[in-house]
This record gives C-alpha cells, structure tokens and sequence, in this order.
C-alpha cells in the first residue's frame, strides 16, 4: 500500500512537474485540499525563491502553519467532509488575497479532493448551518461525487470557474490530484477553475428533496450566465498510477497479482460482499481494486466511513474463511468524518468484535462500522499522507 502511496505523493509529484520551469515574475501560490500542504511544499521544493507568497486552505491537522509560514505561505482550516466557519472565512480570504494581488504575480494552484468541503462562498441566503444541512443531506444521499457537485456548484460563487473572475489576464498554472471518475477536472473540488456550460441542465435531472430543489432554482439564477474561458488543469496523479504501483510492487516480490481495471462505485455494503465473494472464489494471490463506494446514511448514523462500511460488510462473507483478508482505506488517511483510514478484516472479524456483544447487521444499519471494527482491533490509521485518489482495496488470498 505504501508503495501506491508515495507514487502519486504530492510533494514528489509537483515537484516533478516544476522541475525546469522557469516564471519570469514572482509566483502567487494556492493550494486548496487534504493534500494541499504536501503540493504546496513540492512546489518550494521546484521553485525555491520565485515562488513569493501564498495560501493553503485545508483540513485540520493536514498541515502545519508554523512550517508553512516559514516560507510565506499562510494556512486556512476548513471542515471536512462538512464545511465549517473556517470554511466560510477562507473563500472570503481568497477572494480577498486574489483581489490584491500585485499586477506582476503569476498564479500556481494546486488542487486536491475535499476542496469542495474546505472552501466555499455560497450565494446569497445560505448561512453556514443551511451549507451544512445541504451538505449532510448530499453525504447521506447515497449520490455519486459527480452528482453532489453539481448541487455544490449551483450554490457557490466560487465553484464551476467561479475563481476565473477574479484571476483576470494574469499567467495561471494549475496542477491537480484526482479523486474522482475519469479524472475530470471540473469535479475535482467541483471545479474552481472549470465551468460547466450545461450546470443547470445537469442538476436539473437530479432528484432533490423539495426544499434543495428551490435552493438550486436561485443559485441557478444568481450565477447567471456560465463563466466563460477555461483554465488548463494538469492532472499529476491518479488512483490508476497508484494501483499499477502496488501491482509492480507485488509482482516483484513475488505474488500472483490481478489488478482489476474497473472503478468501484455505488453502493459500499454491496460492494463489500461482491468483493469478498470475488476474494474467495478467485485464485490465489493479491487482488487490487480503487474507488469510491457511497453509504446511505440512516438519521442518527453512528461512527464510520465509506472504507469501514465496505470492510465490514466484505467481513460478513469471510468469516470463517481463514487465509483470506482485505483492506480498504481512504488514500488521504481519513475515511468519512473519522480519523481512521479504513481496516484491515480477516476470517475473524466478526468474532473478535461478538465477543464485545457487538453485531456486523446491526451496525451496518447503524452505518456504525467503526465502532464495531475498533472492538475487533482491525481499524487502520495511518495520518495525513500528502494525497488524495479516493478508495484503495487490497484482497489476498493465501
């Protein structure tokens, strides 16, 4: 895991792509996402004095303001995956920091998922607690990333090439870490410096609860006609480079590899049984997979994520089924609202955490897996790891 880890870092990876670049005036940074520290580093790394000041927007504990400062970078928390007040101040420090910037200063950003959480200047009558309920309705929905931000978009001035305006005719950069489908840049963190022509079509074939529908109607309206022009959005790293690493990786060590190609989704309880049945009927050795499975949440969901969520439920079928063991983690190092990246579950997952009085059904229902997996000792934490290329599922059968 580690291996697809540090092959799309990134530190390593920005630093790559601006090794040899050459600005002829001073470099104004923003880097905005959980892996906004660690591209913003790569970037001093590459460019050392011309790159002048700058901005990270991210989630707290993913970056360290003292060391970030030290290099004329200043740092803003937001909330993940709900956004926060901070989330609030730091559109509005954007907005700010864009509109004084100097004539002569050319701009490198630097995206990476949870931008859409992180940062946000929503229209006008959404207040923090309405950005919320909006976004916790979206999480719960069960609807793909595509879908929420194309609801995300329709309530923000900042979102689908929101930024553009504020960026005038100066030269701009942007370098991106993908954690969403096909890799598009304009769902990346929803897109900042990509419109999206046909946003009001889009959303409009989404079904939405009455209430969200007449928010989308008059952010439609507020946001008017689409911004025109388009930044280029350089994609550095994705989940594909990530699974190929481990593949490699395992490969030369030894072990009998399958990567499967294809792009998890939906829902994760049911991918969590597929992929365990997959695991036990298949041949012998490490199978690969990458996504972002969705969890429709009940009211009052309980302790957990998307990864756990999926594990557990792979848990239910391999049960019993000594030799046979999968992981699944966030690749940032946090899985939902959690600090947990995922687990690792084996033949006795379940009976560790029964021994505690605890029940695989009914916290699945619960959308509780964390609780339940962390009586059974199989709760992965790893920390920030300096990326962000959603899901990634190893299954071994020895």
């Amino acid at each position: 895991m580690m291996t697809g880890l540090k092959a799309v870092d990134g530190r390593r990876a920005v630093r790559n792509a601006l090794n040899g670049s050459t600005p002829r005036r001073p470099v104004w940074l923003c880097a905005v996402g959980k892996a906004a520290e660690a591209m913003a580093l790569g970037a001093k790394e590459a460019m050392g004095d011309r790159l002048d000041t700058g901005l990270v927007i991210t989630k707290q504990g993913h970056a360290d303001p003292l060391a970030l400062a030290g290099y004329g970078i200043e740092t803003r928390f937001g909330g993940h995956p709900l956004p926060i007040e901070g989330s609030l101040e730091a559109g509005r420090d954007l907005q700010r920091m864009l509109q004084a910037l100097p004539a002569d200063r050319e701009v490198l950003f630097l995206l990476s998922g949870g931008a859409s959480s992180l940062v946000e200047v929503p229209i006008r009558g959404i207040d923090l607690p309405e950005l919320r309920r909006i976004n916790a309705w979206l999480l719960a929905s069960g609807l793909p990333i595509t879908a929420m931000n194309l609801v995300r978009k329709s309530l923000s001035r900042i979102k689908a090439g929101g930024l553009l305006g504020h960026l005038e005719d100066r030269p701009l950069r942007a370098l991106a870490i993908s954690d969403v489908p096909q890799d598009l840049p304009q769902v990346i963190g929803s897109g900042p410096l990509t419109p999206e022509p046909d946003l009001a079509q889009g959303v409009a074939q989404l079904e939405l609860p009455e209430w969200l529908s007449t928010w989308v109607e008059r952010g439609i309206r507020e946001r008017g006609s689409p911004e025109t022009g388009r930044a280029r959005v350089e994609i550095l790293a994705t989940l594909s480079q990530a699974k190929a690493a481990i593949a490699t990786e395992a490969r030369q060590r030894g072990l009998t590899t399958f990567l499967h190609p294809e792009r998890l989704s939906g829902d994760a309880e049911r991918l969590g049984k597929q992929l365990a049945r997959t695991l036990l009927g298949g041949e012998r050795g490490l199978h690969l997979w990458g996504g972002e499975p969705t969890v429709r949440l009940p009211r009052n969901p309980g302790r957990g994520g998307r990864s756990q969520h999926l594990a557990l439920a792979a848990a239910t079928q391999l049960a019993g089924h000594h030799g046979h063991f999968l992981l699944s983690i966030g690749s940032d190092g946090t899985d939902g609202p959690t600090e947990d990246a995922g687990a690792l579950v084996d033949a006795g997952t379940l009976e560790r955490a029964e021994l505690a009085g605890l029940s695989a059904r009914e916290a699945l229902e619960r959308a509780d897996a964390g609780t339940f997996l962390e009586a059974g000792g199989d709760l992965i934490r790893t920390g920030p790891t300096g990326t962000n290329v959603t899901d990634i599922l190893l299954g071994l059968k020895t």
